[in-house]
This record gives C-alpha cells, sequence and structure tokens, in this order.
C-alpha cells in the first residue's frame, strides 16, 4: 500500500494488502445482515472516476478496482491486509477467481460431508469450486468441461470424476455416477445459458443447482418447469462467492499457508506488464488456468 486516506483505520502506508471488487458500506441492510458482497450502496466514484488520460478524459476502473494498472485508488472496504509471509502473487488470486468459486460451494451452498457434487466449467474459476467441494468432503465430484487437458488439472484439485461434455451427454453421465439420481449440487462456473439449463437437469430431489458464471445480459435459459416444482429443485445465484473479505480472506489464507488449499497450482505462467496480450491470448486460447501479470 503506497499511501493511506484520511479516515481509513487498519491499514498503513507499506502494508502488504489484497484488493477485491467486492466492496461495501458497511450501513445498509445487506452490509449489516452479514451480506456485504450484495452492498446496495450507489457509490460516487461510479460517476466520477477519479483517474484522467493525458488528455483530461476519465479512465474507468473496472469493477471498481481497474485491470493491470501499477496504482489505483480504491475503498477501505476493498481492502485486505495480509501477513507479512503470504506470497502476493499467490495472495492476487484470492481477489476474485478463487472466492467466487470456492465461496459458491462452501458459503452459499454450504455443501455437507458426503453430498455429490458437480462442476460445469473447470478453469480458473471451477477448479476453486472442485477444491472446496473437495474440504468439504463432498463424494462423488464431477468435473465437467470439454477440455481434456482442464479435467486432468480438475484431478488435481480433487474431483473424484471427469466428464469430457463434448463426447457424449453429459447429464447421462452425471445419472450414471450418481445411482440415476443426479447431483445434490451443481455448480456452473460458465457463462452459459445451455449449460445452466444442463445444471437442472442433473440436480437430484431437492437438489440445488448455483449459478456463477455471467452469461450476456441479453441471453434466457429454458426449464421445465415440471421437474423442478415435482422434484422440488433449487436455482440460486452467487455472486463473488457470497464472501465477506474481512472474515474469509485470512481463512483461506490460513488454509494456504497449512498446505490444504491449493494456490501455487492455479499459476500457470507469469507475465511482465508488457507481455499483459499474449497472457490474455493464452487464456482465450484455453492454455491458461490463471496467468499473472508481476510488477
Amino acid at each position: 500500500m503506497e499511501e493511506v486516506g484520511e479516515g481509513v483505520t487498519g491499514l498503513e502506508k507499506g502494508d502488504p494488502v489484497l484488493v477485491s471488487a467486492v466492496i461495501s458500506c458497511g450501513e445498509c441492510l445487506h452490509c449489516v445482515s452479514g451480506r456485504s458482497h450484495l452492498c446496495e450502496a450507489e457509490w460516487l466514484r461510479d460517476a466520477n472516476w477519479p483517474l484522467t488520460a493525458a488528455d483530461g478524459k476519465p479512465i474507468a476502473h473496472f469493477s471498481r478496482v481497474g485491470g493491470f494498472a501499477e496504482y489505483v485508488l480504491v475503498d477501505q472496504s476493498q481492502v485486505v491486509k495480509l501477513p507479512g509471509d503470504m506470497p502476493l502473487d499467490r495472495a492476487s488470486l484470492l481477489a476474485c477467481g478463487v472466492i467466487t468459486g470456492f465461496g459458491a460451494v462452501a458459503w452459499r451452498a454450504k455443501v455437507e460431508l458426503g453430498r455429490s457434487c458437480v462442476i460445469i466449467g473447470v478453469g480458473g474459476v471451477g477448479l476453486n469450486s472442485v477444491q472446496a467441494a473437495f474440504l468439504c468432503g463432498a463424494y462423488p465430484i464431477i468435473a465437467v468441461d470439454v477440455n481434456d487437458a482442464k479435467l486432468e488439472a480438475a484431478r488435481v484439485f480433487g474431483a473424484s470424476h471427469t466428464v469430457n461434455g463434448s463426447t457424449g451427454d453429459p447429464i447421462q453421465a452425471v445419472k450414471d455416477l450418481t445411482e440415476g439420481r443426479g447431483a445434490d449440487y451443481v455448480f456452473v462456473t460458465v457463462g452459459s445459458s445451455s449449460a445452466m439449463s444442463q445444471s437442472v437437469a442433473m440436480s437430484a430431489a431437492r437438489g440445488t443447482a448455483v449459478w456463477i458464471g455471467i452469461p450476456d445480459v441479453t441471453e434466457t435459459v429454458q426449464l421445465l418447469p415440471f421437474p423442478l416444482l415435482k422434484d422440488e429443485r433449487t436455482i440460486t445465484g452467487c455472486w463473488m462467492g457470497s464472501t465477506n473479505l474481512k472474515t474469509d480472506i485470512p481463512k483461506l489464507v490460513n488454509l494456504y499457508q497449512a498446505g490444504r488449499l491449493k494456490l501455487d497450482e492455479l499459476i500457470t505462467k507469469r507475465y511482465r506488464l508488457e507481455e499483459v496480450n499474449e497472457a490474455m491470448d493464452a487464456v482465450v486460447r484455453g492454455e491458461a488456468l490463471r496467468n499473472i501479470i508481476i510488477f
């Protein structure tokens, strides 16, 4: 941290910190009810950006954080102080992808011991859903993807079974692996409306489909209502892993330092800032789990 603004408490210049897109006022109904990730406050910076380009035009902070910026101005609610011995490149993964995937399983669905889980899409978010399910004691843990390399990685993170959705019917494959019932929980980490439809069909009676990935805002999801009603299935969304930054980030840091949370294994390659386009292209080609930009 380079500077601390007036009125900021608990943080000092020079502190190692994590910055996340999760921002909270601490006063609205959601914040005081323990759901700070759903804060409903309006933020002045959404309309009045503090950064400007050389020509004076405002520069928008992506997700109120900024992407690949050497310096950024953020609200103190977005900042969590880290232990001095926590590697910052590993810590950076916790800010979005890890909490989104992990939190959907552990904090939103609260998966119980021995319950069956399907994770559709096992990239940088989905792998964290896999390892959360493993740490919760779920079984079986079924990873579904169309990329064999990512399915292989899912095994490393705790998947007991894998299904390549491009080589057969993934819904039937899940039922075959769950004695015909379907899964207790199905997590969709990709922004695909068809995958969201599949998630409901993959779920068991009283099962829950958790939608994490963000589709285009104009997309719709087609569902047959009768199976949903008859088998009392549940569909829920999950935003940023339902994460409370101040309490949940320290838990994940502790798990990593205890050797129980895989972060090193998520990093495919480290790039310099001037190589950012190369890093992004590798992600688009499906060649990376997570690439890290080093300043």
